[in-house]
């Protein structure tokens, strides 16, 4: 237990000095910033961090971290970009701090399998693969976490499709232009589409072709119905009736969305027989059991 305890006990204290850090109380400011309030000047502060801080440590193991979980993503088959799912679900956290974060609870499990090991003195093969395993299930945890939101904001984006391009449709064969039927729909919709929307038409406020605009919003998005709903609606210039066009692309999306529905619902009545031929097998094993074991025990005479 000693000996657990000293080699934690550089941790605890690198850790107790990383938390007094962010205490106001416990930092002593820069003089620059105790001369702003005598001078009366108001403005942004220097930004200035500790030589030990919490800022500092970011700033220095944020490369490392972000190498390190770049390269881990693509051993354990992770294709998609962090940066773009972190954007796709409207995070504020940047792939540097999200890659921090994901190395700390990897060091924190590593640390509780090296104390747990000490602790039970478990043999070498066992303590060698809860010292490996921890840290990676760790890294696996953050990881699928960060999947699951990815994919719930696409099949949320992929439900809403149908109506938003219906909508949308509507609007293009009343006579609105695809910039201004954008508009309309990001204004007075709610949900992903319509943020994307938003999006959208701010790129084209800011001098992006339409386009270019809705390719960019497809290519973040990473779902299908919706690059083929941008591919129907590049069209806007050349065919006359673009109405029709996604009304289809949109009935084509909705026979999608009710194939995975039945999909889906398949496989949940398949999975409902699970623990019914698990509780019905069991017993019937017990019972298949007992004669069997004393037709044994009378064979071999004892």
């Amino acid at each position: 237990m000693m000996r657990v305890v000293f080699a934690a006990a550089p941790v605890m204290m690198v850790g107790l000095t990383l938390l007094l850090s962010e205490v106001r109380i416990l930092r002593a400011e820069p003089l620059v910033e105790r001369l702003r309030t005598t001078t009366g000047r108001s403005g942004r502060r220097s930004g200035r961090r500790g030589t030990l801080s919490v800022r500092s440590l970011h700033d220095v193991l944020g490369p490392l971290a972000n190498s390190i979980g770049a390269r881990m993503a693509r051993l354990l088959g992770t294709a998609d970009d962090v940066g773009r799912r972190l954007e796709r679900i409207g995070s504020a956290d940047d792939v540097t701090t999200f890659r921090v974060r994901q190395l700390g609870w990897c060091a924190g499990a590593g640390a509780v399998g090296v104390a747990l090991c000490a602790a039970v003195s478990t043999p070498a093969a066992i303590s060698f693969s809860v010292v490996i395993g921890a840290p990676l299930l760790a890294f696996l945890i953050v990881e699928q976490q960060l999947a699951s939101r990815s994919a719930t904001w696409q099949r949320r984006l992929t439900m809403e499709l149908p109506v938003v391009s219906e909508q949308l449709g509507m609007l293009l064969s009343t006579g609105y232009s695809l910039g201004t039927a954008m508009a309309r729909l990001a204004q007075r919709s709610s949900g992903i589409c319509a943020d994307g929307l938003t999006g959208v038409t701010r790129r084209i406020r800011q001098g992006v072709d339409e386009i270019t605009a809705l390719r960019e919003w497809s290519a973040l998005a990473d779902v299908a119905a919706l690059e083929r709903l941008v591919g129907v609606l590049a069209l806007n210039h050349e065919a006359s009736d673009l109405g029709s066009l996604i009304s289809a692309e949109s009935r084509s999306v909705r026979r999608q969305v009710q194939r995975e529905l039945i999909e889906t619902i398949d496989k949940r009545s398949q999975q409902v027989w699970i623990p019914v031929t698990v509780a019905t097998l069991l017993p019937g094993v017990i019972f298949m059991a007992v004669p069997f074991i004393a037709a044994m025990q009378q064979l071999t005479g004892k």
